[in-house]
């Protein structure tokens, strides 16, 4: 009866190191994927965030405003302003982006003539002034190039 109890605990015995060591195996296995896992998370991190990095770097915000005025009456003037982004190769980046400002209020204006709504003009003569002012403004060629570079421009 001794060696059927010794050989049935050294079975026992056995059994348990083979699942113990599967166990191990298993472990280590899983813990590699994990590992594997996590550096590669981590290098897609790190490519993500030298992206980022890239384009804050790279990107400055820029901003000019011009004054348009009539060059024989300097007091008809009206404000743009462009705002733009540029690369550290003084390349635009994106949409340059453009407006004009009331010219009593200071708010934003889409177009020239939207500078002058709610304003009523003290003359005729003023009126027409103004009217020229904005008619030369539309006429120009490369407009946004001007309020983008220009700090004031006689039409």
């Amino acid at each position: 009866m001794k060696n059927t109890e010794e050989t049935s605990v050294n079975a026992v015995s056995t059994q348990v190191k083979k699942e113990g060591e599967k166990k191990e195996v298993k472990e280590a296995e899983e813990e590699d994927e994990e590992e594997e896992e996590e550096e590669a998370e981590e290098e897609d991190e790190e490519e993500e965030g030298e992206e980022g990095e890239e384009e804050d770097e790279e990107n400055t915000e820029r901003k000019n405003e011009v004054m348009f005025f009539l060059k024989e009456h300097p007091k008809f003037n009206i404000r743009a302003v462009g705002v733009w982004y540029e690369n550290t190769a003084g390349e635009v980046v994106g949409d340059v982006d453009t407006y004009f400002r009331h010219i009593m209020t200071g708010r934003r204006c889409e177009s020239v003539r939207e500078c002058l709504s709610g304003w009523h003009h003290s003359s005729t003569k003023n009126k027409n002034l103004w009217e020229t002012l904005c008619q030369r403004i539309e006429e120009l060629d490369g407009l946004e190039e001007i309020i983008c570079t220009e700090e004031s421009f006689g039409v």
